[in-house]
C-alpha cells in the first residue's frame, strides 16, 4: 500500500492525529507520562487512546526502519 510508505502523509498524521489536542500539552505525551507513572487508574479507553494517538509514530518508525535497511541491502 503506497499510502503507508509516503513520508508526507505519515508526517502529517504524526503532526495532526499523533499530537492532537495540542494544548495544554500533546495528548500522547500526557498518556506516556501516565504510563511512566505506573498507569494507575487507566481504563481500556485510555489504552485505546494511547494506541490511536501513537499509531502514526509507529508508522514513522517503520518507514525509517525500511529506508535504513533498504539502503544497507543495496
Amino acid at each position: 500500500m503506497k499510502i503507508l510508505n509516503d513520508w508526507r502523509i505519515i508526517l502529517l498524521l504524526c503532526l495532526t492525529l499523533g499530537l492532537a489536542p495540542f494544548f495544554p500539552e500533546p495528548h500522547i505525551i500526557g498518556k506516556i507520562r501516565w504510563i511512566e507513572g505506573g498507569a494507575h487508574g487507566m481504563t481500556l479507553k485510555d489504552w485505546f487512546d494511547v494506541v490511536f494517538h501513537g499509531f502514526p509514530f509507529l508508522l514513522l518508525i517503520r518507514l525509517i526502519f525500511i529506508k535504513i535497511t533498504s539502503k544497507n541491502a543495496t
